[in-house]
């Protein structure tokens, strides 16, 4: 008999802490599946976010295919902002290719649903609840379960004691729904992504280590509950693949790169306009979060004016190279979107993508007045996320990343 496959993200958990907190007894029922399969490092998307890795896990492939950049880009042949959603990916995912029954919950870059056999909750960025659910009769349970597609992370500005509150009552609900969906529903592979690590390590990633921290014993107490979990999972009926779409560390700084940009001269802003129509024929090139670096090219944008894009890409790379705080680098590398992406839509992409090193946070908020600023995130985003497989090591690359997700599933349905 084929086993079921039970695929279960824990959003942006690093591989250092996964393995931290099972050694440390915080999460044994990991530790023992971990100590029964193959536990590695997972490379994330070029940039390390959500809408583009988790893209990539359930398509396998390349933004340049999948056509997913960021959660914003800029409507062709205008300054204007667009919101790519699941409609937007030009990829099928892996539950529309077959005839099995399915079972996806909260994964992120989902919304509106679509119909599939089977249920799809969307995750973050779901607007309506309505849109965000197939089929539409599974509400009124949904509602029971008091069921939110998100914690509301604005709380945490306001008041952070609701915010963590709110963590473990979305986290609840999120486990609950799973349970009756697992239980009563007929299913063949079965979905889950907790999203709320994704947000307490935002705002809580300094009360990770420090046992004197208010809430250390919280955020400890977050990643306890998933383990309960998957404590329930039984490995021996299951092909089990459990991942994080990007990994977490210190935030020390945030860097404000349009207003690099604008002091090295290479943004040019019409103060009297608004966002991206600030945008004048004097810029060379401006960037969108998180680092994503377009040159204003002629023909391509209204106010476009680049013809010699290698001298702009140049003299971008030397002004990055130079960029310090503290005496210390903060890019690590500068990429080419040539270098990172291939596909039918690679003419969407960045022209250049940005890498940080350790501790920089690169934003791309528009009229800032400093380069450097700090905010109330701890914790921010990097390339290593985890991923652990109940199957032998040949079973995965000796450097998995988010496109082999797929492919590793479809391996283990075939034994």
């Amino acid at each position: 008999m084929t086993k079921k496959t039970v695929i279960m993200g824990i959003d942006g958990a690093p591989y250092k802490l996964m393995k931290d907190l099972s050694d440390s007894g915080i999460m044994p029922n990991f530790k023992k599946i971990r100590e029964r399969g193959s536990f590695k490092k997972l490379k994330s998307s070029i940039p390390e976010i959500s809408s583009i890795s988790w893209t990539s896990v359930i398509t396998g492939k390349n933004p340049g295919e999948h056509g997913i950049f960021g959660f914003v880009d800029m409507i062709p042949n205008t300054y204007s902002l667009s919101f790519p959603n699941f409609m937007n990916i030009k990829e099928k995912p892996f539950w529309k290719k077959d005839d099995q029954r399915y079972i996806i919950l909260n994964v992120p870059q989902t919304y509106p649903a679509e119909e599939l056999k089977g249920v799809l909750i969307s995750g973050f960025v779901a607007l309506d609840m309505k849109k965000a659910v197939y089929p539409n009769v599974i509400i009124p349970k949904l509602e029971k379960f008091n069921y939110q597609i998100d914690v509301d992370s604005n709380k945490a500005h306001k008041n952070i004691d609701l915010f963590v509150e709110e963590l473990f009552k979305v986290l609840d609900a999120r486990i609950k729904t799973a349970d009756f969906f697992w239980n009563e529903a007929d299913w063949g592979t079965f979905m889950l992504v907790f999203t709320g690590s994704d947000r307490l390590m935002h705002f809580l990633w300094d009360a990770y280590k420090n046992e004197n921290h208010k809430y250390h014993e919280y955020f400890l107490n977050y990643f306890r509950k998933i383990d309960e979990y998957i404590g329930k999972i039984d490995m021996d009926k299951y092909n089990l693949i459990m991942l994080s779409d990007h990994g977490f560390e210190k935030l020390n700084v945030e860097v404000n790169i349009n207003t690099f940009l604008e002091n090295e001269g290479f943004l040019v802003l019409d103060k009297e306009k608004k966002n991206y129509a600030m945008i004048t024929k004097e810029t060379k090139a401006f960037s969108l979060d998180p680092a994503r670096i377009f040159l204003n090219i002629k023909g391509k944008y209204p106010n476009g004016n680049v013809e010699d894009t290698e001298k702009v890409v140049d003299d971008l790379k030397n002004s990055f190279e130079s960029l310090e705080y503290n005496g210390k680098k903060v890019i690590k590398k500068i990429y080419k979107k040539e270098e990172i992406y291939h596909g039918n839509y690679i003419k969407n992409a960045p022209d250049l993508v940005l890498e940080a090193n350790e501790g920089f946070d690169l934003k791309s908020k528009l009229n800032r007045e400093k380069i450097f600023e700090k905010g109330m995130f701890t914790g921010k985003h990097n390339p290593e996320g985890f991923l652990f497989v109940n199957a032998d090591e040949n079973k995965i690359p000796k450097i998995p990343c988010v496109e082999d997700i797929l492919k590793i599933m479809e391996e283990l349905k075939n034994e």
